[in-house]
């Protein structure tokens, strides 16, 4: 098998938080092409069109003027963030503009590193190569099923899974710099199943691994959704507990829309800190009402906010603890927001 068997993010050699905040510019920004999906997951907020439509949350693509916007405001930070997450909620191939939009990011240099997560369904050749062209670094592929009856049991999705396996090959042939990623929970597959995940799909990425569900996402039971029991983290790892979150310290989240998050579980819009259609992205990183959850945190007052108080991402998903260094970085923040 050529893919190393990785997790999807890095959890080696990640940079220690409590030496860079608080940080002038975001390492990380999400931005959501689609907050729409052509599956309906059973473990996903979006699958479930219900709960979706009771948020009242915008349902649909975001505009390129609204991208275009995002990415000129970059140009306040003083240097370029990291990475550009093309995803959050939906599926990013449902927007017939991604190519252009990661060109527009790559030219804009205020951006080092983009990629991006799929279901896989629309990721046709035709589709790809002008996403290839554009410079995208890295895709996560999510498999969710090793046969059509799996798809539909799991996501109501009738999968064409022999041409998805093909479009894995020609991606992977074609791929170029692109990091290809390919990724399943483990509790929708058998053990035997398991082995032949690895077997289909070994050849033809970079990086491949078995994870498990994790109850990420705030005020939607995985478990009650599925039916399946969390025992481990997302990746395999104990499950420990965390009080303070690092993610709304390194990076925040523009939805379709262009509403912005704190957080990229945000999906009933809970968590927003600013409107990138009337403000820049720069002011909202830096707003009152960012700063604002921040110092919640670090004030050890996280289980007070009604959304950030039973979150799963900190228990289950969590590669970074910033918990040691709770009181430095409280005075550190302070003395940031006093200036």
């Amino acid at each position: 098998m050529k893919a190393e068997i990785k997790p999807r993010i890095n959890l080696e050699g990640r940079t220690r938080l409590e030496e860079v905040i608080p940080l002038s510019t975001p390492m990380i920004l999400f931005v959501d092409p689609a907050s729409a999906c052509n599956f309906e997951c059973t473990f996903c907020p979006t699958g479930h069109k219900d709960l979706i439509k009771d948020t009242g949350r915008f349902v649909g693509r975001m505009k390129f003027d609204v991208f275009k916007k995002v990415i000129d405001d970059l140009v306040a930070f003083d240097k370029p963030i990291k990475v550009l997450r093309m995803y959050k909620d939906g599926e990013p191939l449902l927007n017939k503009e991604l190519a252009k939009m990661i060109a527009y990011a790559k030219q804009s240099g205020m951006v080092d590193y983009i990629d991006t997560t799929t279901n896989g369904s629309l990721m046709t050749p035709e589709r790809m190569a002008p996403i290839l062209e554009a410079g995208l670094d890295k895709i996560n592929i999510s498999v969710d099923g090793m046969n059509k009856e799996q798809y539909i049991e799991f996501t109501n999705f009738d999968f064409d899974f022999d041409g998805f396996v093909n479009n894995v090959k020609w991606l992977y042939e074609n791929k170029g710099n692109c990091e290809i990623v390919m990724k399943i929970p483990k509790e929708l597959i058998t053990q035997k199943q398991q082995q032949e995940f690895l077997d289909t799909f070994g050849d033809y990425c970079d990086r491949i691994s078995l994870e498990n569900f994790a109850p990420c996402w705030p005020e939607f039971d995985v478990e009650a959704k599925t039916g399946f029991s969390i025992t481990e983290g997302i990746y395999n790892q104990p499950i420990s507990n965390t009080e303070t979150c690092p993610y709304i310290f390194y990076g925040m989240s523009v939805n379709a829309d262009g509403l912005v998050s704190s957080c990229f579980l945000d999906w009933e819009r809970k968590l927003i800190v600013g409107d990138v259609r009337e403000e820049s992205i720069a002011a909202i990183w830096n707003s009152d009402k960012f700063n604002t959850l921040r110092l919640q945190h670090l004030e050890g007052k996280r289980c007070e906010n009604p959304v950030c108080n039973n979150c799963g991402q900190l228990t289950h998903c969590l590669p970074d603890n910033i918990d040691p260094y709770q009181q430095v970085l409280l005075d550190k923040f302070k003395a940031h927001l006093a200036r």
